[in-house]
């Protein structure tokens, strides 16, 4: 059988719905191109963008769309003008697009191979697919935030996965991270290095320097940050109107395999703490896609392709 007609199973959806709409369907095997690689999926991270990309919220109506973002797995094929790279290498990456024929919910996938990164060694595939969309977000929020080592930050949504990676980083750059999470959680938080606490519906003791808004409360965050600060939201176009002299700032993520690779230094150094939530086969794509929206879910939802 030709490279060209070599089958595969992945996860798209045809119209938009419901989890009901995600379907596994036959499709060719994708070849990858001048300056890609082709990889062998063994995990793919479900996040709440895919649930956006299946209600269509990013338009592509009529289009089949292939879900997932998140992949680590193994090379399979290394396409020309590809340097540093070579089949059976373990590597993790970045699908980065809502509207695409094929998403890493997928057995193969292809990515540019500027958008991988060699796999963390500390922890299995299921671990590592939650990495490259939630670390990169957050380590680009944070950076956005641009505020210097002993400037106090409030981040929003402490307990989810952006969240959590946000406040790590966040200390690891010398801030002093306020969390602001469901009351249940301030263990949980403060285990990931916050200094203060704020549950949920309530307010920080005194403004703070900046807000890193993973939980997108928009207004509500901005009113926490003191005049001249900075708040950064991780929505785009969806960030408040800015006021007081505060600096709004957006992030939006990009397939970066150079700064992903630096994330999974903090990783193998175990520095980063990665928290899947639960694992489910490519079959059950569809069921994951309704966990997405169960409450109280801590960490990553995985797919395991075998």
């Amino acid at each position: 059988m030709s490279e060209q007609t070599k089958t595969m199973r992945a996860a798209v959806v045809n119209a938009f719905g419901g989890p009901e709409r995600v379907e596994i369907a036959e499709v060719a095997v994708p070849v990858p191109a001048a300056g890609q690689v082709r990889v062998r999926v063994r995990a793919a991270g479900v996040n709440p963008v895919d649930g956006a990309v299946r209600v269509g919220v990013f338009g592509g109506a009529g289009q089949r769309i292939g879900l997932g973002w998140d992949v680590a797995g193994e090379i399979d094929e290394v396409g020309p003008e590809v340097e540093g790279w070579t089949a059976g290498r373990r590597v993790i990456g970045l699908h980065y697009g809502p509207v695409k024929p094929l998403g890493t919910h997928a057995e193969y996938v292809v990515l540019d191979a500027s958008a991988v990164a060699a796999a963390p060694e500390a922890v299995d595939d299921t671990a590592a697919a939650g990495l490259p969309l939630s670390g990169l977000t957050a380590a680009r929020a944070v950076d956005l935030l641009g505020l210097a080592p002993g400037s106090s930050v409030l981040v929003t949504g402490a307990a989810g996965v952006v969240g959590g990676l946000a406040v790590q980083l966040a200390v690891r750059a010398g801030l002093v991270v306020t969390a602001l999470a469901g009351a249940q959680d301030e263990e949980f938080v403060r285990s990931l290095g916050a200094a203060e606490f704020v549950a949920r519906g309530g307010v920080p003791a005194a403004p703070v320097d900046g807000v890193l808004d993973a939980a997108v409360l928009g207004e509500a965050a901005l009113s926490f940050v003191r005049d001249g600060g900075v708040y950064v939201g991780l929505r785009p176009h969806g960030a408040p109107t800015a006021e007081r002299g505060i600096r709004v700032e957006e992030q939006e993520v990009a397939a970066d395999g150079a700064h992903l690779g630096r994330l999974v230094a903090l990783v193998d150094a175990g520095a980063l703490t990665l928290r899947v939530a639960d694992t489910l086969e490519l079959a059950d794509a569809a069921k994951a896609h309704a966990l997405l929206a169960a409450p109280g879910t801590r960490g990553r939802l995985i797919l395991t392709i075998a």
